[in-house]
């Protein structure tokens, strides 16, 4: 009995974090979407604050459960993307560039709010200070993975909208054409190659460099800055 109540309590300093990082970062864009013009995300419900409305079964649920439950060195996960008519937003680009970096920087300050109640911290109970402290950190560092990954420069994750909306037409239409395979190829250069290298005795970290590193980096900063 014991051990279940401590495995729901150790949950819960994940469950709550990621879905307070998955939900704000995708009504992030949506509130962006409306600044800039475009009220899909409204129309369709999804400009709201309820995690039932922005739960992906996959991404909120089955990936971060799998992930915790084979002890994965860090937490990972996602949300339904808001529905935004891109061609709806004005000025175009600047708010292609709004709506997609609404997102990660959400996630930064989420970052921030957990340093900021890490360092203001109330005296309760050692066990409550303990699971609260255990919980803001793992939602500083979510957060961090989230903001760094979201803005890897490939389609359809927010840094690759943003480079397609910084530049020039011709390569823009190819970046934009990447949509639909961009996720293929990230999965494949993120999870698949270093699976494969793995297994010819190569060591090829690349989420530890293109995500992990620069989360660690972004970490030190803001606790620098706010701690």
């Amino acid at each position: 009995m014991n051990d279940t109540i401590d495995l729901i309590v150790s949950a819960t300093t994940w469950i709550i974090p990621v879905l307070l990082a998955v939900t704000l970062h995708e009504a992030a864009h949506g509130f962006a979407a409306k600044l800039f013009g475009d009220d899909t995300a409204q129309r369709m419900g999804r400009l709201s604050l309820n995690p039932i409305r922005h739960i992906d079964p996959v991404g909120t649920i089955l990936i971060p459960g799998l992930l915790l439950i084979t002890a994965a060195p860090f937490l990972f996960g996602y949300a339904k993307p808001v529905p935004v008519a891109f061609h709806r937003l004005h000025p175009q680009r600047l708010g292609v560039i709004g709506v997609a970096i609404a997102g990660p920087a959400t996630n930064v300050a989420l970052a921030i709010v957990s340093i900021l109640l890490l360092v203001w911290l109330p005296s309760f109970s050692p066990a409550v200070n303990d699971w609260l402290a255990t919980m803001l950190n793992q939602s500083l560092w979510l957060n961090c993975i989230l903001a760094v990954f979201n803005m890897l420069p490939i389609p359809p994750l927010d840094g690759g909208r943003v480079l397609t909306a910084i530049s020039p037409m011709p390569i823009a239409r190819v970046l934009a054409r990447m949509e639909k395979t961009g996720m293929i190829i990230l999965i494949g250069l993120v999870f698949l190659l270093p699976y494969v290298t793995t297994q010819l005795g190569i060591d090829l970290p690349v989420f530890q460099w293109l995500v992990l590193e620069p989360a660690n980096a972004l970490v030190r900063l803001l606790a620098d800055i706010f701690a």
